[in-house]
């Protein structure tokens, strides 16, 4: 388990590469709008959780059809590898998910969303 200030640091080393992954990602991405991530630091970096959000369900699903998937595992790869993280599998850190998505089943309550991706 990682002590209050290694936790702090870790976070901001992780926001600012992940920022950097989503804002690379943009214009490669038809329908990438953000990506945020999720974690518990009392199990890192197992629990850790990178969540690529899409406009709608069908910006998503070509996405993970096309290249998509794959600039979303390099991408996310690169800001954990920039941090210092090493991983078995990028896949089990990945998440997508879409706006519409969000608007439909939580009425756009990202937050209550996201709490319920953690539990999974």
């Amino acid at each position: 388990m990682l002590d209050k200030k290694t936790r702090a640091r870790m976070e901001r080393r992780l926001t600012r590469a992940l920022t950097e992954a989503c804002e690379t990602a943009k214009p490669m991405l038809p329908g990438f709008c953000w990506l945020t991530h999720l974690v518990d630091y009392r199990h890192f970096p197992e629990s850790l959780r990178v969540v690529w959000v899409f406009e709608t369900q069908d910006d998503l699903a070509r996405a993970l059809k096309g290249e998509g998937r794959q600039r979303m595992r390099e991408l996310t790869e690169a800001a954990f590898f920039e941090v210092g993280l090493e991983v078995d599998s990028i896949d089990a850190h990945l998440d997508a998910d879409s706006e519409e998505e969000c608007r439909r089943v939580h009425g756009s309550d990202w937050e209550r969303r996201l709490s319920l991706l953690e539990r999974h």
